[in-house]
């Protein structure tokens, strides 16, 4: 591994684009572990410390003589985080809790059905505002699906206020983990 010493462009690229990997695991590891996925996190770890010793290592073993190793590294860590938080919105890991607070009237009995009828949990409970009487709709589900359910309540109710919450666990219910 001599050209890992070495001032050639090649070792440019390694640093690039392990940091980028290397960051992008990372984000995912942690994301993991703050959902309850120990296991699965604990596993990806172990990935994650390696390719960061050796891509540290890397820079770390020349950076006074080529300070150009230092910024391809400061690089490669943000586009890694960017990617990371990119990667994680699209695989939805875990489940969210949607509020919706609606007018109390027939279109939102209509909404409950209907989200009913796509297999979503609903829970109404009632309430008072500024307005009249709301019906306030609680949804557990799973990320994955919180654009179909948010596309379903402003078809039916465009006014429906919506408020979305990450949710670590969820003991009983309609949904199964």
């Amino acid at each position: 591994m001599d050209f890992l010493t070495d001032n050639n462009i090649l070792i440019y690229f390694v640093i690039f684009f392990g940091k980028i990997l290397e960051v992008t695991i990372s984000t995912l590891r942690l994301v993991l572990i703050n959902r309850g996925e120990k296991i699965k996190g604990a596993i990806i770890a172990v990935f994650d410390i390696l390719i960061w010793l050796f891509v540290t290592g890397t820079v770390l073993e020349g950076f006074q003589e080529d300070l150009i190793r230092v910024v391809v590294f400061a690089i490669a860590f943000a586009i890694g985080n960017y990617l990371g938080s990119a990667l994680e919105e699209k695989l939805a890991f875990g489940m969210c809790s949607l509020q919706v607070i609606v007018p109390e009237d027939e279109h939102s009995k209509e909404l409950a059905n209907k989200l009913r009828v796509e297999k979503f949990a609903v829970t109404i409970l009632e309430g008072k505002g500024k307005d009249g009487l709301r019906e306030i709709m609680y949804l557990h589900l799973n990320r994955k699906r919180i654009p179909e359910a948010v596309d379903i309540i402003k078809s039916n109710i465009e006014k429906a206020v919506i408020v979305v919450n990450d949710v670590r666990t969820v003991r009983g219910g309609f949904i199964k983990k």
